[in-house]
């Protein structure tokens, strides 16, 4: 490579003075547009050593910055719905709006004040820049409620600063400590109402450390928190500007650092512009953050805000209660779906369509044989390959567990006729009928249902095309007294009704000799299984017959009936047609 990472048998074109960025693209070094992001100095930092072993404190702003991202925001019926889930599943913080900057927000706020929507459990939430008249609004909205979290935020970033404010860092802290002052006081004037503060230094991610740590403390000179009435520092990456490494670091410089950390709530408030805004969260909770912002799904500005039931639900994989009920995942995702207007992915992590589908045949094998011996071990622990929890537990089953397309194999398809029609394939059945289904996938190019494979099933082996017919049989005495039984077997060959007679050592035996003398098929059993389907009365006795043809080929019948001799004789039956399907056709 050569210093501007151009493969050298692929050389940079050659820029002239006629030739302008927004002509030619291709000449962009990335180098020269882009600059990587400073490390934090923190050569002793503690988080890559520490795990989570408890829930933070979650807070959604699904009706905030989730409601402001979307194409068509959401009026009362969706936001209640909305509120009241977030409610259900077990959120006891909410941010419900921005009521200052939107009338729809005012009254939404005000519908759940003055209408006791607000469980006694739950801290509504709402949002307001450092500016005067969005304050006092703010205070109007939430007069009457028992507690409410007052959220001030200005942008403090070094960008920010120098092309949209054109302050400087003094400046920046005037218009924090200004709005901070009148917080406390309007709140002071509002006894009825418990207010919690809460300041965010927007895009704190682009912000200088040591000037974030600054403007947060001057804001709590004015607050004046205590161990036991904290205050709520929420350290936003409002665009992801880094590795999660990077914010971890951020974190934990900020939380070693800053004054008066026992009377601090520390806060994280992750946005997924580099799509690692789950791992930016966790590290930032491993780095000493005690609580995050987030919204379900991942909803959100841009690329959207960190994910809370990815969150949660990671939480959970590793044994710690995430503090949340996702028992329903898919009723949280349809809430989800209809209150934002925007579906939520198949490939989602734990939510999506087909996060715990498998259509690799060496997938389907392992979590067959998984689920086979959790069965077996009867132990309270998950171990299965490929699904890292358990989809009952977010009130999924196993019927969409494995799914069939042409990547399937044989364990996939046994596992489907198994759970969704109770029959057990013997293993070189289960190799010889996934050849039968690969040659369905790949001639229709589509997934395959649990029924399309079960008809299948049907008609290669339960009604095998062939000239045999199989109506019934019966036992006829032996004049000699031996071993050997003799059989009468009533049947149709080629559509013409005919009684056949074989000798043998059992009825199989001596349908196979019959089948010989009076068919002209001749084959020789090599494995016989049987099980039952069902219980009780309504059970049926399905039956497997691996047979070797004169030709040396071997193959299954199969047969089903509520009597076991019969099922028997049908699998002969399917057996013999297979064979003779087989010889018609010249294979």
């Amino acid at each position: 490579m050569n210093r501007h990472n151009v493969p050298p048998q692929i050389p940079a074109p050659a820029r002239s003075p006629e030739t302008s960025r927004e002509s030619s693209p291709a000449a962009f070094v990335p180098g020269e547009k882009y600059r990587p992001f400073a490390p934090i100095p923190l050569p002793d930092r503690q988080w890559p050593g520490r795990t989570i072993a408890k829930a933070p404190i979650w807070c959604s702003v699904d009706l905030r910055d989730g409601n402001q991202a979307l194409i068509e925001p959401m009026g009362p019926e969706r936001k209640r719905r909305m509120f009241d889930t977030l409610v259900r599943m077990g959120f006891k913080e909410i941010e419900v709006g921005f009521p200052a900057a939107s009338q729809t927000d005012f009254d939404f706020v005000r519908e759940l004040v003055e209408q006791d929507r607000i469980p006694g459990d739950v801290t509504i939430q709402v949002l307001t820049q450092s500016r005067e008249p969005l304050i006092r609004r703010t205070y109007e909205a939430i007069r009457g409620a028992r507690r409410a979290i007052v959220h001030l935020y200005n942008s403090t970033s070094e960008l920010q600063r120098r092309v949209v404010f054109g302050l400087d860092e003094k400046g920046i802290i005037d218009i924090a400590v200004t709005g901070a002052k009148l917080v406390r006081e309007l709140a002071e004037a509002m006894p009825e109402t418990e207010v919690v503060y809460q300041y965010s230094p927007e895009s704190f991610t682009g912000t200088e450390i040591e000037f974030a740590r600054a403007i947060c403390e001057a804001v709590m000179d004015v607050w004046e928190p205590t161990p036991a009435r904290k205050v709520i520092l929420n350290l936003p990456a409002t665009v992801e500007m880094a590795t999660p490494n990077i914010y971890a670091d951020q974190i934990e410089w900020f939380s070693r650092n800053v004054k008066r950390r026992d009377s601090i709530v520390l806060s994280l408030h992750p946005h997924n512009d580099r799509g690692t805004g789950v791992a930016a969260a966790e590290l930032g909770v491993m780095a000493g953050a005690d609580r995050i912002e987030a919204t379900l799904f991942g909803n959100g500005e841009r690329t959207g805000n960190v994910d809370v039931v990815t969150l949660a639900l990671n939480l959970y994989s590793q044994g710690v209660a995430p503090d949340l009920d996702l028992s329903d995942i898919d009723e949280i995702r349809r809430v989800a779906e209809y209150c934002n207007q925007l579906p939520v992915h198949p490939r989602h992590p734990y939510a999506g369509d087909l996060v715990f589908t498998a259509f690799s045949g060496s997938h389907q094998d392992a979590i067959k044989k998984g689920l086979a011996a959790l069965r077996r071990s009867n132990s309270p622990l998950w171990e299965v390959p490929y699904l890292p929890i358990d989809p009952k537990d977010l009130g999924r089953d196993y019927q969409a567990v494995i799914r069939v397309n042409s990547q399937s194999g044989k364990g996939g398809i046994a596992y489907l006729l198994e759970t969704d029609y109770g029959v057990t394939l013997p293993r070189r059945l289960q190799i010889e009928f996934s050849q039968v289904v690969q040659e369905i996938a790949d001639a229709s190019g589509k997934e395959l249902s649990s029924a399309d494979i079960w008809s299948a099933f049907e008609r290669t082996y339960l009604e095998a095309p062939g000239p045999l017919r199989f109506h019934n049989h019966r036992t006829l005495p032996d004049s000699h007294a031996t071993e050997q039984r003799n059989m009468a077997a009533s049947v149709e060959i080629d559509g013409q009704k005919r009684d056949i007679h074989g000798q043998g050592n059992g009825p199989i035996a001596a349908y196979v000799d019959a089948l010989a003398r009076e068919a002209g098929i001749e084959m020789r059993v090599v494995d016989y299984s049987e099980h039952a389907v069902g219980r009780g009365a309504d059970a049926t006795a399905i039956a497997y017959v691996e047979v070797s043809a004169r030709d040396g080929r071997t193959l299954f019948g199969v047969g089903k009936h509520s009597n076991i001799v019969t099922a028997s004789l049908r699998a002969l039956t399917s057996a013999a047609n297979r064979i003779a399907s087989a010889a018609a056709a010249g294979k």
